[in-house]
């Protein structure tokens, strides 16, 4: 069983910065792919970043050039720093843990809550 414990969400405003973190339990974390999700009231769950093993990225349209996505493996934490936060930011972020980069995601943290909002 792996666990993924999120922080550094909170309350900030339009324009400002946060960075979130996702540390991992497994100590087989270089292999793996990380993803960051987020999931607004009323909306489905959507893929925001992530990153491989080899450190290559993705990021959805929404958030390119505001957000990125890093890991360090010694640590096994990811984390996505997000700049020029809008209100359309807010939501909860996940993030998850795939074996393998074709496959469904095998775990996911408990979430933390972003707010942008003056």
């Amino acid at each position: 069983q792996v666990q993924l414990v999120e922080s550094g969400g909170g309350l900030v405003q339009p324009g400002g910065s946060l960075r979130l973190s996702c540390a991992a339990s497994t100590s087989i974390f270089g292999p793996v792919v990380m993803e960051w999700y987020r999931q607004a009231p009323g909306k489905e769950r959507e893929l925001v970043a992530d990153i491989t093993s080899g450190g290559s990225t993705g990021y959805a349209d929404s958030v390119k050039g505001r957000f990125t996505i890093s890991r360090d493996n010694a640590k096994r934490t990811v984390y996505l720093q997000m700049n020029s936060l809008k209100p359309e930011d807010t939501a909860v972020y996940y993030c998850a843990l795939k074996f393998r980069a074709t496959g469904g995601v095998n775990y996911w943290g408990q979430g933390t809550q972003v707010t942008v909002s003056s």
